[in-house]
């Protein structure tokens, strides 16, 4: 990370405005496409990133080093995301099982043209959240059902069917193509 960043993070951490306003330019464009990963439409995204950027300046000294600011960002918006989905209610789930037949073997070949964002907007809001918790944030299933207030098995079923919803999604918009 460059010298001049961890000049702005020294006086946004002395709670200087304009350095939080430089940081606040910086990240936001990266931490709302994260947000709005979360969120059904941009408008929530872009309220979670407010309340994300407000707690960090305000806990800024507790991030230990300009150089772990963006992982430490990220983690906020994340968490600010989760909680404005459980304050809202936003979300689905259907607490049964699926079987393994519902899930598909063939490999599925990724256009290069398509954005994995815009894809993942598309998805259900509930299979979404799971989906991005597990494969983006790398977080385990215990984890995701603390995180939501959800049996760890329900967890795991909205994973399937939004890996089911991806590749019918994928399959769907290939044969669109030809």
């Amino acid at each position: 990370m460059k010298t001049d960043f961890r000049d702005i993070y020294k006086k946004a951490i002395h709670q200087d405005r304009l350095a939080q306003k430089e940081i606040y330019e910086i990240f936001a464009p990266k931490m709302l496409a994260i947000a709005h990963s979360y969120t059904s439409n941009i408008h929530d995204a872009e309220d979670v990133l407010m309340q994300a950027f407000c707690k960090a300046f305000k806990k800024l000294e507790t991030c230990k080093s300009a150089e772990l600011f963006p992982a430490w960002l990220r983690r906020i918006v994340v968490n600010e995301a989760i909680s404005f989905i459980r304050k809202n209610k936003h979300l689905l789930y259907i607490d049964r099982d699926i079987s393994d037949d519902t899930i598909y073997d063939e490999e599925m070949d990724i256009e290069e043209n398509w954005d994995i964002e815009d894809i993942i907007s598309e998805m259900p809001l509930g299979y979404k959240t799971i989906f991005n918790l597990f494969v983006f944030e790398e977080k385990k299933h215990i984890e995701i059902a603390q995180l939501l207030n959800i049996s760890e098995s329900t967890s795991k079923s909205q994973l399937m069917k939004a890996k089911k919803w991806l590749r019918e999604f994928l399959l769907k918009h290939k044969s669109n193509e030809k």
